[in-house]
Order: C-alpha cells, then structure tokens, then sequence
C-alpha cells in the first residue's frame, strides 16, 4: 500500500474487435480530453505544483528511447549488471537480486516515470514485460503496448491483444518459469484461456484504466483512499 496504489481500487476496461492500440490510443486520448473539458471548461488542470495539458495530441514517447535518455543505457544490449548499477546509482534497495524482466521494469520505474508528468503514451514495451501482448510488427523483441502516464503515475494500460494460442502458450510457459524462480507477479498458465483461443479471436484492442488514480488527479488529491470508492481505511 502507498499513496498511489490500494488493495482495493476501480478499473474500466473496453476492447474493440478488429482494432490494435493505435485505435485505443484515440479512444482513450479523446476520452480524458473530453471528459476534462467537459468538467472544467478547459484543456489544463493546476495540479500539484504542475500545470497539466489536456489538449490534444497528447506526447508520445518511445519506451526504449525514454530509458535510454533517462538512464543512460541502451535497452537492447545492456546486460542484467549494466541494469543494476544503474539502480545502484539511484540508491535503489536490493537492486543486486533483481534480473531479467523486473530489473528492466525497476530502472523504467526509477528513471524515467518520474519525468513524465505531462500525459504522455509510452509505446513498444519489451515483449518480456508482456505476455498477454501481440508482437510489434516489424521488431520480434517488443510488443503493441502502451501505457498512459501522468503526473509520473500510471493511469491506464493496452495493447493489441496476443490471439495466437501457441504462441500465448509459450508466452505462459516463459512466466511459468519466472514464478517458480520466485516472481510472485508472473502470469500462471491459464488453460481455459487458450482453448478459447483455439476456437478463435478476432485481432482486438483492450484498454485498462485506473478510475482512482485519474480522479487523484481531477479531484486534485494526494492520498488514493480519499477517493477510492470503498475505502477501509479512513477514519470515522
């Protein structure tokens, strides 16, 4: 638990049959500019000691580009110690027992979500940080995924949906192996899930965002639990 993150929380989630996230994208950034404008009668927010932009288009960024600006090394060759010592540099605990997916995610986190405090879509995550995820088309090492930051949190998460069943099976093979090395946030192998894409999935879009975290920002609030709908924690 933290200020950002609460057992319980809200998320809406929407697909669109014969779309990719490129589709997602508009819907989602048409969506939040909309739904500003319609609260507040204009395209910028002051939050939190920043003045945040609304209008559209919103940045769009390079997942690989960001950590190499940010952190200082280049994704597509640094080994798992290059990676470390950038999170040691950061001061970051028990950098030295992280590997592989989570020691790229940790210096993505570290680094660079830090920055991005004007709504931004970052694009192409690794395909390691992405099993339920399509691959990039024209680069095998990436995925169609992105993830929408603002403020430096993230608030909403798509890609264009994985609908190869044997390629979704080696993908859950792949984290299976991740979980019984020790990482508890691995996806297990899910069976009814890949018989139904063996009868068939059309190419999909798929969209998540966190409805607490935006209204942190639209209520203008620090704390998740003063506006999460249930909350367990706040004082009578």
């Amino acid at each position: 638990m933290s200020w950002f993150h609460n057992p319980e929380f809200t998320m809406a989630e929407w697909y669109e049959a014969y779309t990719d996230y490129e589709v997602m994208r508009e819907v989602t950034e048409a969506l939040l500019a909309g739904l500003v404008q319609e609260l507040f009668g204009a395209t910028t927010l002051e939050r939190h000691g920043a003045t945040l932009s609304f209008a559209r288009p919103f940045a769009r960024r390079d997942y690989y580009a960001l950590v190499g600006e940010s952190a200082g090394v280049d994704l597509a060759r640094a080994t798992d110690e290059e990676l470390r010592q950038a999170l040691r540099r950061r001061n970051v605990p028990d950098a030295g027992a992280l590997s592989g997916a989570k020691l790229v995610d940790e210096v993505f986190k570290t680094y660079v979500e830090p920055t991005l405090v004007q709504p931004t879509f970052v694009f192409d995550y690794p395909v390691a940080l992405s099993p339920l995820a399509k691959l990039k088309r024209g680069d095998p090492t990436r995925v169609e995924r992105w993830e929408l930051f603002i403020h430096g949190r993230e608030i909403a998460n798509a890609f264009s949906e994985l609908n190869d069943p044997e390629e979704q099976r080696r993908r859950f093979e792949q984290q299976a192996r991740l979980r019984v090395a020790g990482d508890e946030e691995a996806q297990q192998i899910d069976e009814d899930f890949l018989r139904a894409l063996e009868y068939g999935m059309p190419p999909t879009g798929g969209v998540g965002m966190g409805i607490d975290r935006l209204m942190m920002i639209l209520a203008d609030q620090s704390n998740i639990r003063d506006v999460i709908l249930f909350p367990m924690l706040r004082p009578e």
